[in-house]
């Protein structure tokens, strides 16, 4: 058995044995395609098509004739196929030999089962940093083949594992068979706008008559509320969805109870022991959920319940007249959602997000596709591009503008709409820009005023702040601070407030805690982030009771900066192929870090502000080698001083290598970080 492959000397690496080199190569067509194999051997062999074996059999034969001794031959990863046609071409080489009286050596043939683990460079430099960064994440050899291609077979759990799952499906397939209007209801984030469209694009292909409605997050608010679920039953909606929200609205959905209305709550946020009043309640983070599925995002529990009432429908004969959909056509919408969730990209979520990758590269959505090419993305898109690009986009309109832009982005099947509502969020990701400048001024301001450092939590407060970057401005508050922050804008006498955590403190159990405690409106939100609603009287009493809950927690953790790191290279090192090689770990997020290198005793040979906050510069090593880097938002900052100021003084200087394909031309990019004088 086979379990990697050294291409620099063409050696095939066994468990039980030295390894062994050979003169050819040969790789089964089914393992191919996965591995970065092109010219590191001599050839693939197609173990089917036969026009492939013609010339793949003469050129085998070419080097046998040609070369003067006999030759070594291995065919790894070869199924029952790739091992007949092996034994068939030996047999012919041998009666041809035979035939010309030994005119020749006949060569000697290797089989290897399994599918090897092939580091996918010739490189052995990046072939050792790709090695070493796979080990760091705690993939050894065994484990490295699932990880680097992992398998929604493998790890897409059954749905029925969640609590409340086959309830909710069962009543909705009998809404699809009855012909009941369904009525999404969706959450103005991303992880809500692609749950909801998910949802909207299966139950329209299965023939179900379906609509989303998204609250205004200035006048409505975040999750469902009373007049918004009875206006859609007075529309004639007889189900409603509620999707990333519900699990904490319990006052509008018993109201929606009492009302006749039949309400399935599917969320991912942490759930108090009393559950809302609703027909089902699928939720892999309630208390009594035994799935082990509390990682998903909203759009990934929405996909388990498309994949269980897909199987539903199937038994019940549903598409015995009518087409079946392929739910993989939807894997765009989950990446995109699970990504802009932060939550881990670890076991089930990576293969959503590394397969919902691959369908977001087809560009078969029509909306996402258009605000791709209004972003400027032209390139195969990754997590970078999903979370950085796409993401904030589709968040625009939920955070300044008309809250339903996005899941109506994601739904439309007209191209004229999908542009018009792909400018409309690009204009309003622009404004929001400038207002998340100002409202993140403002309260940096308020902490410096204050004595800078905050602790053990951040906890700013401003009349007017717009709601909708609040969350943004926390994020950017717990990097510099390195502590938990809550953000709370006031306005009517009503204080809204997102919050941001650091890893090992759980916010959501705070801010639930909080709310049981009678502190709050509402609120909710998972171990990392969090959200409320707050009288404003009570927001000194609220500050209070968060750090006294939160401090022991903070205490336990080291909350000073810190900065992992993958290795140190000197700037030629950087190479194209290094980056390409390092891509396969991803897709990088929470709980999968990008490799992060520092460069050592890099030389800035150049350096300059750009844009407004930007400084780009040139780093050399002592080869003379170059490595261009750019430290975003830093001209303000201690990092951007340091390299503003080198004048050639030797830096360390840690970052994350991208490639740069600006202007057509194919170079590496350091994604700067942090620097340090080389001593």
């Amino acid at each position: 058995e086979a379990v990697g492959l050294d291409l620099d000397r063409r050696t095939v690496l066994c468990r039980h044995r030295p390894p062994v080199p050979y003169d050819l190569l040969s790789i089964d067509v089914g393992i191919a395609p996965r591995l970065d194999v092109a010219g590191a051997v001599e050839h693939a062999v197609p173990v089917k098509p036969i026009g492939g074996l013609v010339a793949r059999w003469e050129r085998l034969e070419r080097r046998v004739r040609e070369s003067p001794r006999r030759l070594r031959v291995a065919t790894v990863g070869a199924g029952a196929a790739g091992v007949e046609l092996t034994l068939a071409m030996q047999h012919a080489l041998s009666t041809r030999a035979r035939d010309e009286s030994g005119g020749f050596h006949v060569p000697e043939f290797h089989l290897f089962g399994a599918a090897p683990t092939v580091l996918p460079t010739h490189n052995r430099g990046a072939r050792r940093r790709f090695g070493r960064v796979l080990a760091a994440r705690g993939v050894d050899a065994d484990g490295a083949e699932a990880f680097l291609n992992p398998s929604l077979r493998a790890l897409l759990p059954d749905p029925s594992r969640l609590a409340d799952m086959d309830v909710a499906v069962a009543r909705l397939k009998r809404a699809v068979e009855g012909g009941e209007t369904i009525a999404v209801f969706g959450d103005y984030d991303v992880d809500g706008a692609t749950a909801a469209a998910l949802l909207k694009r299966y139950l329209t292909a299965v023939g179900a008559a379906a609509r989303i409605y998204v609250p205004d997050r200035l006048s409505e608010g975040y999750g469902p509320n009373a007049p918004a679920l009875k206006r859609l039953m007075d529309e004639g909606a007889a189900v409603v969805v509620t999707v990333d929200c519900g699990i904490s609205a319990h006052a509008p959905l018993a109201e929606a109870a009492e009302a006749g209305l039949d309400v399935i709550v599917v969320d991912h946020h942490v759930a108090t022991p009393e559950l809302p009043a609703a027909v089902a309640v699928v939720d892999p983070n309630r208390l009594d959920d035994t799935s082990g599925c509390g990682q998903l995002a909203a759009v990934g529990v929405a996909f388990l319940v498309a994949v269980g009432l897909n199987r539903a429908l199937r038994s019940a004969g549903w598409f015995a007249e009518r087409p079946e959909p392929d739910l993989r056509q939807w894997l765009d919408l989950v990446a995109l959602g699970t990504v802009c969730d932060m939550v881990p990209l670890t076991g089930v979520n990576r293969a959503l997000v590394t397969r919902g990758l691959e369908v977001m590269a087809r560009r078969s959505n029509l909306g996402l596709a258009t605000l791709a090419d209004v972003a400027g993305v032209n390139e195969t898109p990754g997590a970078y591009h999903a979370g950085f690009i796409l993401g904030p986009r589709i968040n625009a309109g939920g955070r300044v503008g008309k809250s339903d832009l996005g899941a109506r982005l994601l739904t439309t099947e007209d191209a004229d709409v999908a542009i018009e509502l792909a400018h409309r969020l690009e204009a309003l990701n622009a404004e929001r820009r400038a207002i998340e400048a100002g409202v993140e001024a403002a309260a940096l301001g308020q902490i410096e005023d204050a004595g800078g450092a905050p602790t053990p939590i951040a906890f700013v407060v401003g009349a007017g702040w717009h709601p909708g970057v609040v969350g943004i401005v926390a994020s950017r508050i717990v990097n510099r601070y390195h502590c938990p922050a809550f953000v709370i804008s006031v306005a009517d006498g009503i204080g809204k407030g997102s919050a941001r955590s650091i890893p090992g403190v759980d916010l959501g159990a705070a801010v639930i805690a909080a709310n049981q405690a009678g502190l709050l409106v509402n609120g909710g939100g998972h171990p990392a982030a969090a959200g409320l609603t707050v009288e404003a009287g009570r927001i000194d009493e609220l500050r209070d009771f968060l750090i006294e809950r939160l401090a022991a927690q903070i205490a336990a953790q080291d909350t000073g900066p810190s900065l992992g790191l993958d290795g140190a290279i000197v700037a030629g090192a950087a190479t194209t192929e290094l980056v390409d090689v390092l891509q396969r770990i991803g897709p990088f997020g929470i709980g999968n870090a990008e490799p992060r290198f520092a460069v050592a005793n890099g030389r800035v040979v150049h350096a300059a502000v750009v844009g407004e906050r930007h400084v780009r510069c040139t780093l050399a090593d002592e080869s003379g080698a170059r490595l261009g880097g750019i430290a975003f938002r830093s001209v303000d900052t201690p990092v951007g001083a340091a390299l503003l100021s080198a004048a050639g003084a030797p830096l360390h200087v840690a970052g994350h290598l991208r490639a740069d394909n600006w202007r057509g031309r194919e170079r590496v990019q350091l994604i700067i970080e942090d620097v340090a004088k080389a001593v």
